[in-house]
């Protein structure tokens, strides 16, 4: 049974020959329904300042709810964030080889290129080189023969240049 400072006031008692004092109970019913009536508000101040300290309270749990939320979120994207730039690293590691090889295939078939041109420049020489001899050969053959003829026609003009020995011609002997 609850009993409010207002009804310890409003209480009356019955009063007997011989009874109680009334002033001194009513004096002490005063002084008892001030002190219900201060604790009553000391619980009522207790009893908001729990309910706000509730409110806060779930609110501050709300809060750590939502902070956990986005450290966990944080986190989630930093692993994300790090597994893609690890891909991202591979990847390009990756094409960094494939460019590498095709470097390298393209020089083992540029080296095959200069080999084969080198090659063909050779045998060209080789075919310059000998038709080169063939006509300076030719040449030479030509100029051996002009040597010749020179030497034939110096004889011949030397032949003409000398007097014909004339030996007499015996009648006798001639048949015509």
């Amino acid at each position: 049974m609850r009993i409010t400072p207002i009804e310890i006031q409003q209480h009356q008692f019955k009063t007997r020959l011989f009874g109680y004092d009334t002033a001194a109970v009513d004096h002490f019913l005063e002084m008892l329904a001030d002190e219900l009536e201060r604790l009553h508000k000391q619980n009522n101040e207790l009893k908001e300042t729990l309910a706000r300290t509730r409110t806060a309270l779930e609110q501050l749990r709300e809060r750590e709810q939502a902070l956990q939320e986005t450290l966990m979120t944080a986190q989630q994207v930093t692993e994300e964030l790090k597994e893609n730039a690890r891909k991202e690293a591979e990847i390009m590691v990756a094409e960094a080889h494939l460019e590498g090889e095709q470097v390298v295939r393209d020089a083992a078939d540029r080296r095959v290129q200069l080999l084969s041109e080198i090659h063909q420049i050779k045998r060209q020489k080789i075919s310059f080189e000998s038709g080169l001899r063939a006509l300076i050969d030719g040449h030479l053959q030509l100029l051996d023969m002009d040597v010749l003829q020179f030497e034939e026609d110096d004889c011949q003009t030397g032949l003409l240049e000398q007097p014909p020995a004339i030996e007499p011609i015996d009648e006798e002997s001639d048949p015509y």
